[in-house]
């Protein structure tokens, strides 16, 4: 793969050379030191509004390792976080997004429907996002249907390099879609930003596939309803990690954990433990 087989495969290698190296394997067997990363599905959604600044904050005051959040763009280029490609379920307006101006989508209530309590908050845009929690939590930054939008990955490059954010420390940065032409054309913009592709297909859980996906992204993340022990295994042979979604329950959460994904991207967060 692109980025991580290198850097994993110069590591292991210098390991086997060192006499250092029995030590080493010691300290990694001892206990077990596995990460699982938590993943707050648009913020802590089960405990304020979606893709709102609350749930966002909500997210980091549970501790969640990660915000995931769903770009699209205004009809004047201005590029905001909210998951549906209209505005009717989560604010009191209608429309499709990519119709509205930023004007138009900033002045509607993107709260209330979850309660009394966060009325006024409103649609956030990219930068406020990255200005606020960039340092402070990783960002999940799922492209929500680029081809509505020709030219979002340029703009979203652009974003994150004016933050030096195209090259990412830890993988606090990682870029998804269930667009994956979109993900590949990501993958040159930013060639160091890590890549995930997102589905709920079992078609895409072939060898062949999988094969097909390694070539360009560092993430294979499937619905929860087709994940399996063999496939987490099947992935992680190829290289990639496993996030699946959406978690929203104990039972859920328990058992991913067991099979031992990657990454749970939940509703909520307290259903993982983030420093498990």
């Amino acid at each position: 793969m692109k980025k991580k087989l290198l850097v994993g495969a110069g590591v292991a290698l210098t390991l086997l050379l060192s006499p250092l190296s029995q030590t080493f394997a010691a300290e990694f067997t001892t206990g077990d030191l596995r990460k699982v990363d938590n993943v707050a599905h648009r913020g802590a959604s089960a405990y304020a509004p979606e893709n709102t600044i609350s749930a966002f904050d909500k997210a980091v005051e549970m501790k969640a390792d990660y915000i995931e959040i769903d770009v699209q763009r205004s009809k004047d280029g201005k590029l905001v976080i909210i998951h549906d490609t209209t505005v009717n379920r989560t604010t009191d307006g209608t429309g499709k997004v990519g119709e509205l101006t930023f004007d138009q989508l900033r002045s509607l209530d993107a709260g209330s429907w979850k309660g009394e309590q966060f009325a006024g908050e409103q649609i956030p845009t990219f930068d406020e996002v990255l200005e606020r929690y960039h340092g402070k939590i990783g960002i999940l930054v799922e492209l929500k249907a680029p081809e509505l939008y020709p030219g979002i990955e340029e703009s979203v490059a652009e974003k994150l390099r004016e933050r030096h954010l195209d090259k990412p420390q830890n993988e606090k940065i990682i870029i998804q879609s269930f667009n994956h032409e979109s993900m590949k054309k990501m993958n040159d913009l930013v060639p160091k930003v890590p890549i995930g592709v997102l589905t709920s297909s079992r078609a895409h859980t072939t060898e062949q596939a999988l094969q097909e996906f390694s070539s360009y992204a560092d993430y294979f993340n499937p619905n929860y309803g087709i994940v399996t022990e063999e496939l987490v295994n099947q992935v992680h042979s190829l290289g990639m990690k496993i996030g699946s979604w959406t978690v929203r329950s104990q039972e859920a959460a328990d058992f991913l954990l067991d099979i031992k994904v990657d990454a749970i991207i939940t509703d909520y967060p307290d259903y993982v433990d983030p420093r498990n």
